[in-house]
């Protein structure tokens, strides 16, 4: 039977308990207010169960306020740019763009603020969620405090998220920087950005800077956009620096410091048997992602962790049998689509009783660079690892007649089967790859083989044809083996 939210005045806490003078009773709570959060919170309302949710920051999370909303925000003002100065292929002099850095900086807060409704205090408040705006810490197994409120529930959600590291190099704490939590209220051109890290986010923001007039270098310690198939990351990264981008490998940061004058910045390297210092105007911190959980007192409720993260099952249950956690809280892949994936799951689990569990090889992701990058399942040499032979069937966006007309021909598709054909993996770099890759998602959640990509029919001309077309190479290797030329030639002989 549902509870329903109540708030009883002020109840003694337990000796040497932190005071609290109001107590709410709840179905479910959820610690924290970003993507997956929200996502639980809103569907769970929706059925009319009762829910606190605590945010102590700003609803909508990283995600909106600092992550994939402004990011992908300061990409599209870049994509404009870049535009301009490469229209002359189309008949179309170039030009080259004045950028006004202010109203850029005032693109990327308008489109948070047009997406921030969905995310508000307001809005869930009218789907019937009480909202606490204060941090949230358990109490004991079964209670978390937020504010002077100690909640009690029957089952608990930590989708609290995750912060970037900022590594423990020498002088970087006296110095200015950026992460991306900060980047994004710039409203001054860069002249010369460094930037530490070549994973994704440092990547994407690094090309976004440059076409928008920056100078750009990123300092990698071993290869940028390493989590990657290095076939297709490669296509990437050749592009970015044809663009101008600078791309330092294989470079340990040794120390950073304040440059005068222009060279706010100066950062010593070392690289081969050498060091050297870069220098620029401005430096970005991307060197990863440290999940949240400072001050949650999860010890006190009985919570295993470590830094990585909380420990879960299949199910995202914590050693705590009351308290689920999702998203980049636990570790694993830290993408806004995981945590609203692992909020279904808890749904089904925490009020429907239902058996869900994660799929790690079914979870695609996109980097949005030009071109993009996109996979989901296994790259070849895992799926190699994992079932011995494989095929693997490619495409390039070359003989794609829309890339073409487009001029956006970079690119290829890759996909990889079992030796039977059934599909275990998909990457994609080209135009569009993060739109594409994702009947590859729909074909490797459901277990289907390579020869049922081959049966739509894509409208002409589309860059999709580029799945099909790496599909009928299926058929296109059956062909040339002995048994399928005999059998040809059999039924030849028979009219």
């Amino acid at each position: 039977m549902q509870r329903k939210l109540k708030s009883d005045g002020p109840a003694a806490p337990p000796a040497g308990a932190p005071a609290y003078s109001q107590e709410a009773v709840a179905d479910l709570c959820v610690v924290g207010a970003g993507s997956g959060g929200l996502s639980i919170a809103a569907a769970a309302a929706q059925l009319g169960v009762s829910v606190v949710l605590i945010e102590k920051h700003k609803m909508g999370g990283d995600c909106l306020n600092y992550g994939c909303v402004p990011s992908k925000a300061l990409i599209a003002a870049a994509r404009r740019a870049h535009l301009m100065r490469t229209s002359a292929p189309f008949g179309i002099a170039p030009a080259t763009p004045a950028v006004d850095f202010r109203a850029v900086h005032d693109h990327v807060k308008s489109v948070i603020a047009a997406i921030a409704p969905n995310d508000s205090v307001e809005r869930f408040t009218g789907l019937g969620v009480r909202v606490i705006q204060a941090a949230g810490r358990f109490l004991d197994r079964s209670t978390v405090l937020a504010g002077d409120v100690a909640i009690k529930a029957r089952r608990f959600v930590i989708p609290t998220g995750s912060s970037p590291v900022v590594p423990p190099i020498p002088g970087l704490a006296d110095a200015p920087y950026f992460t991306n939590e900060t980047i994004f209220d710039n409203q001054q051109r860069i002249d010369h950005l460094i930037v530490i890290g070549g994973g994704p986010i440092g990547i994407e923001l690094a090309q976004a800077h440059l076409r928008l007039g920056s100078r750009v270098t990123v300092l990698e310690g071993m290869k940028a956009l390493g989590k990657d198939d290095p076939e297709l990351a490669e296509v990437v990264l050749s592009r970015l620096r044809a663009e101008g981008l600078v791309i330092r490998e294989g470079t340990r940061v040794e120390k950073v410091e304040r440059g005068g004058g222009p060279a706010g910045i100066r950062v010593t390297i070392a690289a081969g048997d050498g060091k050297e210092v870069v220098e620029g105007s401005h430096l970005l911190v991307a060197a990863g992602r440290k999940p949240n959980l400072l001050d949650l007192n999860l010890d006190a409720a009985g919570i295993k962790y470590d830094k990585r993260g909380i420990t879960v099952d299949k199910g995202l249950v914590t050693s705590n049998s009351k308290v689920f956690a999702i998203g980049d809280v636990v570790g694993g892949l830290q993408f806004t689509h995981v945590a609203n994936y692992h909020a279904g799951i808890v749904f089904r689990r925490a009020l429907f009783r239902l058996p869900a569990k994660t799929r790690d090889d079914i979870i695609p992701w996109v980097t949005y660079t030009d071109p993009e990058l996109a996979h989901v399942g296994l790259a070849e040499d895992a799926a190699r690892k994992a079932h011995g032979k494989v095929n693997v069937y490619r495409f390039p966006f070359h003989d794609n007649d829309r890339a073409q007309a487009e001029r956006v021909t970079h690119g290829f598709i890759k996909v990889v089967t079992t030796a039977k054909g059934k599909i275990v993996g998909a990457t994609i770099v080209g135009e569009h790859a993060g739109e594409l890759i994702q009947m590859w998602s729909l074909a490797l959640s459901q277990g289907m083989g390579i020869q049922a990509m081959t049966q739509w029919i894509s409208p002409y001309p589309t860059l999709s044809e580029v799945s099909k077309r790496a599909a009928v190479g299926y058929y296109a290797a059956k062909a040339g083996s002995p048994l399928a030329r005999k059998v040809i030639k059999w039924l030849r002989v028979l009219g």
